[in-house]
């Protein structure tokens, strides 16, 4: 296929829109089902470069869920324990244990469901018929992988009354080393960012604590290659082989760090006794039970437990989780880690890191106030490495 003629570019006013490749070769891509349209294909493209590339570097198989071109989450195929199954609304699903894919997308999805709504997947492996089932069940607008089951083939095809996109890409597919946009008529060039993120990017670790274990080393990782697919500025906030908390396209840095901190927060209070006791009335949609966990652990809470509306969303009428009992609840979170797209201008993201369980960091390093920055760390017994690689993308 040498072009693909899309029904109109990012906005229905946008036309003519479609998709080639400038010198004339066939796309990388085949579309196996659906009719995908511009901005699935930015996410496309974009999350499937996350996902080769978490592969690459971790050796687990990966996924991602993406919005708007910019991941709510990336994972590798670790299992999941049986709280966090629950919270990820995958504990009924058989086989999860055994697919290291499955288990990747249920935590991609699992962690922030609310931007996941309606997202875009990617798989660096190939979609087996556990991952499909997962997908089956939930509201997405499509999947890029570079290869489909014949079994996740036909599930995935009954999604959207049988419109669901499906793009299948080649794996061996590299892009040419420069790469070019158009903006206002205006095309830039630049090289492709091709910069390999590793564990060798974080052994210049500048503060007193020297020591990241490996399981960490992971984490960092994760969460630097999930920023180098995150619209700038941006903070990932990541535990456990998966980013947790993603801060995307914020004008300054501690604002970055308070959004991702927020969602790494809202993932660790999800998993806690009171959220997964919660007692739902009988039809509560999937979506439905999100927006009210969303709500039951906000300072609108009223809002879903008052006189007037809780039997519409519980069986059971919940206790309040008070601000109070949610701040103990996170004051005993540790081991999580934190990686920058830019350098922390201030201390104050370490301070607001801090109060969700940061342990770990990855920044570039190179603020005239890196040493407060260190100074801030080595106050709550952090270690940090310094990168010296930004990784901005536009």
């Amino acid at each position: 296929m040498k072009e693909f003629e899309l029904k109109y570019g990012c906005n229905p006013n946008q036309k003519p829109a479609k998709i080639f490749m400038a010198d004339g070769s066939d796309l990388p891509i085949e579309i196996l089902n659906g009719r995908p349209g511009y901005i699935n294909f930015l996410d496309a493209f974009n999350s499937w470069q996350l996902v080769k590339e978490l592969q690459e570097s971790t050796g687990q198989a990966a996924a991602t869920s993406f919005k708007h071109v910019s991941p709510t989450s990336a994972a590798v195929g670790k299992k999941l324990s049986d709280r966090l199954k629950k919270a990820c609304f995958v504990d009924d699903i058989e086989g999860l244990d055994d697919s290291p894919l499955a288990c990747a997308y249920a935590r991609a999805r699992g962690t922030d469901r609310m931007s996941s709504f309606g997202d875009w997947i990617a798989l660096s492996d190939e979609c087996d018929e556990v991952t499909a089932k997962i997908i089956a069940r939930e509201v997405s607008d499509g999947i890029i992988a570079p290869a489909y089951s014949p079994k996740a083939l036909e599930i995935l095809k009954g999604k959207k009354k049988g419109g669901y996109n499906i793009v299948k890409i080649d794996k061996e597919y590299v892009p040419d080393p420069v790469e070019h946009k158009q903006v206002f008529g205006i095309t830039f060039e630049q090289g492709r960012n091709n910069f390999r993120i590793d564990a060798d990017l974080l052994k210049n670790v500048v503060t007193k604590n020297k020591t990241i274990p490996a399981e960490a080393v992971t984490d960092l990782i994760i969460s630097l290659i999930t920023l180098k697919y995150t619209q700038s500025n941006s903070v990932c906030f990541a535990a456990d082989g998966q980013a947790i908390g993603v801060g995307a396209g914020q004008q300054s840095r501690i604002h970055c760090t308070r959004l991702a901190g927020s969602k790494a927060d809202l993932w660790h209070l999800r998993q806690s006794d009171k959220v997964l006791g919660l007692q739902f009335a009988e039809g509560v949609s999937r979506p439905d039970k999100n927006n009210i966990i969303d709500i039951y652990l906000s300072d609108e809470y009223e809002d879903v437990l008052g006189d007037d509306v809780w039997k519409k969303n519980f069986a059971v009428r919940p206790e309040p989780f008070t601000k109070e009992e949610q701040k103990a609840y996170l004051s005993k979170i540790t081991g999580v880690s934190l990686g920058s797209d830019a350098f922390f201008p201030f201390s104050d993201n370490i301070e607001r890191a801090k109060k969700s369980g940061v342990s770990y960091i990855a920044q570039p390093g190179g603020s005239v106030r890196d040493d407060l920055v260190i100074e801030a760390c080595d106050k709550y017994g952090m270690a940090m490495a310094f990168t010296g690689m930004r990784l901005f993308h536009h």
